[in-house]
């Protein structure tokens, strides 16, 4: 009777791990050390702030500059004297100019000033020489509609105050006057002036802000003013600004239009908007480098927590966990810690944004992209942080790690 064949050995297979299982080994270690893992994620929490927090300031900035932009417009020109080819010689605008602009096509609305040759005082006591550096222009009534300006205070000129003593003061010029509402009285040339109205600020015009500014045939009347405009101001349909631009010197002066300069006041709103974030490039800087030391921290948190974790690894491993499953699990838990810090990081930026942005009067602005990317940077960081330590806990012999703890 022969003996049966003996049966073949089975080959073991290490049972595999399913993601809640890896999230819950992964998560042990942190479980186990929470002040280790508050330390850790802090640094990784600090950079992604910093990052977060100079982009959103930086976008909130420049909604607001964009915004402005929508309001006032960009279809503003301004036509003022420009450089005489002969030395000395005064550039002067032709009194004709303010109708000649209004018939070039595409112009919506006009309006002018001319500079006069006297100073506005609080009384006639005060020094001539102290003006406080304010101006005072003659100015037609559709200059303010032109400007798309407001008044804080009082009322504008028209045809009936523009003929008479009335003055209307720039924000600036009132607050260095002292002034802070209508009907007080101003010093200009020889007599007083009774200040109709106050004017809110004008970003696109802020010589205007610091001007007193007279009726055209009140000063024409009162101050001997010669008619001719300092600067024309035209508002054009978005369509034809290239246009009415190319002409507009032209137009003004046809005998000597080299001697007329055409200005865009928008444009520096627009610069400054494009430019908005050419000096956020050394604070993302800073956050990067704040973002490596964190990272660096984690992966001195995970070495230090495999040297601690040898004999729970030298278990494992004898039980039948495979390398792969090691390193998945130092892997995880490094995942893990940074980002929880990225979250952190995220929300800290968001919020010091919120602050700066209420505290400055400005949308609140966090572009997806910056909380995505940060989040992501998070991720990557913890993943390279955390191979060299994973991969060190694969490596540990079960006979060794159980011998030596």
């Amino acid at each position: 009777m022969t003996a049966p064949a003996p049966t073949p050995a089975r080959r073991l297979t290490a049972a595999r791990l399913g993601p809640r299982d890896v999230l819950h080994v992964g998560s042990a270690g942190l479980r186990s050390r929470p002040m280790r893992v508050v330390l850790s994620a802090l640094g990784i929490a600090i950079g992604i702030a910093t990052m977060v927090a100079v982009v959103g300031i930086s976008a909130s900035s420049q909604a607001q500059l964009l915004r402005e932009l929508d309001k006032l417009g960009t279809n503003l020109l301004v036509a003022s004297p420009g450089e005489s080819m002969f030395a000395g010689e005064d550039v002067k605008l032709p009194e004709e100019s303010v109708g000649m602009v209004g018939r070039i096509d595409g112009v919506q609305d006009v309006g002018a000033t001319g500079d006069l040759d006297a100073s506005v005082r609080r009384n006639e006591k005060i020094d001539e020489g102290d003006t406080a550096g304010i101006a005072v222009k003659a100015t037609t009534e559709d200059l303010l509609k032109v400007l798309r300006g407001e008044v804080a205070g009082g009322s504008w000129l028209n045809n009936a105050t523009g003929r008479y003593p009335s003055v209307v003061l720039g924000n600036v010029s009132a607050r260095r006057l002292g002034i802070t509402e209508p009907g007080r009285q101003v010093w200009i040339g020889d007599r007083y002036f009774t200040v109709v109205g106050i004017l809110a600020p004008l970003r696109l015009a802020p010589e205007i802000e610091r001007s007193a500014l007279i009726g055209w045939e009140g000063a024409k009347r009162l101050l001997d003013f010669d008619g001719h405009p300092t600067s024309v101001y035209e508002r054009s349909t978005d369509a034809s600004v290239s246009a009415v631009r190319k002409v507009m010197a032209a137009t003004v002066d046809p005998q000597n239009p080299q001697n007329v300069k055409v200005t865009d006041p928008s444009s520096a709103l627009r610069a400054k908007a494009a430019t908005e974030g050419a000096f956020s490039s050394l604070l993302l800087g800073l956050g990067g480098i704040a973002l490596l030391v964190g990272g660096v921290g984690v992966a001195n948190t995970m070495i230090i927590s495999v040297l601690e974790r040898r004999y729970e690894i030298g278990l494992r491993r004898s039980l039948g966990a495979t390398r792969g499953q090691i390193r998945i699990q130092f892997v995880t838990e490094s995942l893990m810690l940074s980002g929880l810090g990225g979250l952190a990081g995220v929300a800290l930026g968001a919020a010091a944004t919120g602050v700066y942005a209420r505290s400055g009067g400005l949308p609140w602005v966090v572009p997806p992209w910056a909380m995505a990317g940060g989040f992501a940077a998070t991720l990557a960081i913890g993943t390279i942080a955390g191979l060299y330590p994973a991969v060190r806990a694969a490596r540990l012999s079960p006979t060794l790690a159980l011998h030596a703890a």
